[in-house]
């Protein structure tokens, strides 16, 4: 097995603006998340070396845009995946929002294009739209945020009128930094949302499936992005439970789900079978609610999803078996890693000490034991501790 893994990559992390916890599925362990807890998640990302975090979106989850604006000024160089949900925001709205934040935070602006699988969520948003019409007021969104952040238009500014959305004179008086604008982000399953992407974003993303079955999506994405004229890159959603021994991660996988009884695990499954997510169907059939199933593809583990929307699957394992997994996916053209672990705080620290020097990532070792601060506890007052090297 290799010391490093072969292909650059992108890591993201997490800010859990949905609640955090020890255990999945109760109470029991549960973490207050307010801004404290989350600087000091956002914090850790950044000066770990994570490329950037994503921000979940939705009624259960504080507002994604507010949190991450509040989290600029505590960060330098951590990016920032936020979501735009079409139809819930004008495009207009969404572009203003967009270009300030680009700009504040010097182009560390990503954007998350959220379509929605949840119809009793979205009607209680005003949302009254079906899954196809979703997909076509996503479409008209996208063209319009395109065109009026790039400047289409010049300065009479960029028409539009579509089946759902019409503006006239549409334009940014406020570039954004990244040019012509802040990369795109978007995930789902449907054919639908395969040709949306495939057409309008710039980086698709897949939930933690088997190999096999995200190289069915990528081989699918990229001929229909040949299509258009387009390639795409990729990415990937999981979550992660890595330890230093394999039995460890295994032990920890299970610990995660003690507290969580059948009951609880029923509801959950019953609520997600009302969605018209083609995304979140794929996920739930991984493990069908059992217990006894969970390890769908050799340490890809299907625990989480018994409780938890959308991602429901992380790797489990020490680091150079995780590290190996990671290797599958991006032998199959990911590049981009949106990871997530509980707690949120300590597993950032965990997978970057254990993982990040197989991925050639992180702070650099500190070459002839020169100290630019505290690396490690001092020995006996005035001895170094050695560097561990990464086992070969």
């Amino acid at each position: 097995m290799p010391s490093t893994i072969s292909t650059p990559l992108n890591v993201f992390w997490f800010l859990p603006t949905h609640g955090d916890t020890r255990y999945l599925g109760t109470a029991h362990g549960a973490r207050v998340v307010d801004f404290d807890y989350l600087k000091q998640v956002a914090i850790a990302a950044d000066t770990l070396g994570y490329d950037g975090a994503l921000l979940p979106t939705g009624r259960s989850c504080e507002d994604a845009w507010v949190t991450a604006a509040s989290l600029i000024g505590s960060t330098q160089k951590l990016k920032f995946l936020v979501a735009v949900r079409p139809g819930l925001s004008t495009p207009g709205l969404a572009v203003r929002m967009a270009a300030t934040f680009d700009r504040l935070s010097q182009g560390r602006l990503l954007v998350n294009v959220v379509t929605g699988g949840d119809e009793a969520e979205l009607a209680a948003d005003g949302l009254w739209a079906d899954h196809a019409e979703r997909y076509e007021i996503t479409d008209e969104f996208l063209r319009i945020w395109r065109a009026s952040l790039a400047g289409e238009g010049g300065d009479a500014g960029f028409d539009f009128e579509g089946k759902h959305i019409k503006v006239k004179g549409a334009k940014t008086l406020y570039p954004p930094v990244q040019k012509p604008t802040p990369p795109l982000y978007f995930g789902g399953s449907s054919p639908a949302a395969h040709e949306l992407a495939a057409e309008q974003v710039d980086v698709y993303l897949t939930w933690g499936e088997p190999p096999a079955a995200v190289a069915e999506k990528i081989a699918d994405m990229r001929d229909r992005a040949a299509r258009h004229g387009r390639t795409l890159r990729f990415g990937i959603r999981l979550h992660v439970i890595v330890r230093e021994t394999s039995d460890a991660a295994w032990k920890a996988a299970e610990e995660l789900i003690s507290h969580v009884d059948d009951e609880v695990i029923a509801r959950a499954q019953k609520a997600f079978g009302k969605m018209d997510s083609e995304g979140q169907r794929r996920m739930s059939a991984l493990h069908g609610g059992r217990r006894d199933k969970l390890e769908v593809s050799p340490n890809l583990w299907a625990g989480v999803g018994l409780v938890r929307g959308g991602a429901g699957t992380a790797l489990v394992g020490d680091p150079e078996t995780v590290a190996a997994r990671m290797q599958e996916y991006a032998d199959l053209g990911i590049d981009t890693f949106i990871l997530s672990g509980y707690p949120h705080l300590e597993e950032s620290y965990r997978f970057a000490e254990l993982v990040f020097p197989l991925l050639g990532k992180g702070r650099k070792s500190l070459a002839g034991q020169t100290l630019t601060g505290p690396f490690g506890e001092v020995i006996a007052n005035n001895i170094v501790p050695p560097l561990r090297v990464a086992a070969h």
